[in-house]
């Protein structure tokens, strides 16, 4: 199977945080019947996922995402969607990592590109491979060559489950061309290419997936049932020709609609609308969020007080610390909260009106008791 590589002047804009063209993590597995040993009715069994009522952090393409114009060097500290970025993710004690994937890009302005030349970019294993410069395009037009503190080379899928630790969950998300129009069989293929790789090397690893392609993310649901899937949008920050994309309303019925598990919503989308947390909740569907506003402490107490059941993050050290301490405080407040509440409760049982018999009691003993 051969990867569709979208050419360099085809780019969109990397500032745009969840529509630049990353490098997936490339699978070259043709589609095959799906089994993974388990039940296939887990899923259906409970709509809501259970996180075990804990925060869940997540690290963005493992320890954050590259933007190259950025002033702040974490931006620029590590190549994302790496096992480099992966594995030093995971020592910040993270629930998930999330990371892009693809069978091929299938649009009509591409070349196509054989495994072996698309490893070819970037940092290579062997003194003998000649590497070859990754460059993304800004905002404005102009060309950067992709280049960070800590540098590594493009893998596989299958590399990721064979050298990541099998403690740390993955967010997988499906990754197509924002303006591509993909005939159902083409989506298909690219997700049985990937489900047969996560089937054969999940090994019981908490596995999620997620899609900003509506029709995708209820392909994918439909394809499997073993995990949870997510439905990615930015909440109406952007508009689009499909509807789906446009709203948390349209976010809701579609995941209803498709038995999805739940909704990955940009930040800003949930800030403006709180009440749509609680709108979310009543559907029976889990929400996380994701933005650049995450990278802020206060944003992400605020989310965690409202109900976020958890975030997708660039700064996963400072996060993940964050959340650790407030996480901790709030729930010894609520422990103190929960005694005194308790503590009024038996104080309350004690004043229990008496029983006819006891008030008959009281009048004879009292009298006795005062004259004695």
């Amino acid at each position: 199977m051969a990867l569709k590589a979208v050419p360099v002047s085809q780019v969109p804009h990397i500032d745009q945080i969840h529509e630049n063209v990353t490098f997936p993590l490339y699978n070259n597995n043709n589609s095959a019947p799906l089994s993974n040993g388990e039940d296939d009715d887990v899923g259906e069994r409970s709509k809501m996922v259970s996180f075990n009522n804990k925060f869940v952090v997540t690290g963005h393409r493992g320890s954050g995402t590259n933007m190259l114009q950025c002033g702040d060097k974490r931006s620029k500290a590590i190549k994302e969607n790496t096992l480099r970025s992966f594995n030093e993710a995971v020592k910040f004690n993270l629930d998930f990592i999330e990371f892009d994937v693809q069978g091929k890009l299938i649009e009509k302005r591409v070349t196509d590109l054989t495994l072996e030349e698309f490893l070819s970019y970037g940092p290579q294993n062997t003194s003998t491979n000649v590497e070859n410069p990754l460059f993304r395009k800004t905002k404005d037009g102009n060309f950067f060559e992709w280049k960070v503190e800590e540098d590594d080379r493009l893998c596989t899928l299958e590399d990721v489950f064979e050298n990541v630790t099998q403690s740390v969950g993955f967010n997988i998300e499906f990754k197509f061309y924002d303006k591509g129009n993909y005939k159902e069989d083409e989506l298909v293929r690219v997700i049985l290419s990937a489900l047969q790789v996560v089937f054969k090397h999940a090994k019981g690893r908490r596995i999620m997936f997620s899609s900003f392609q509506p029709d995708a993310a209820q392909l994918i649901r439909k394809q499997q049932k073993a995990y949870p899937v997510f439905f990615l949008t930015n909440g109406g920050s952007e508009i689009y020709s499909d509807i789906r994309r446009n709203s948390l309303e349209e976010a809701i019925k579609l995941c209803l609609e498709g038995g999805l598990q739940g909704i990955v919503s940009e930040v800003k989308a949930i800030l403006r609308n709180p009440s749509m947390i609680a709108k979310i909740k009543e559907s029976n569907l889990s929400l996380l969020t994701y933005g650049q506003l995450n990278n802020e402490k206060d944003v992400v107490y605020l989310q965690y007080m409202m109900g976020v059941e958890g975030v997708i993050v660039d700064f996963v050290e400072e996060i993940t610390l964050a959340v650790s301490q407030f996480s901790k405080q709030v729930h010894h407040a609520r422990k103190q909260e929960h005694l005194l509440l308790l503590e009024k409760r038996l104080l309350a049982e004690k004043r229990t009106p008496c029983s006819e018999d006891e008030v008959s009691y009281f009048c004879r003993i009292v009298p006795e008791l005062i004259h004695s």
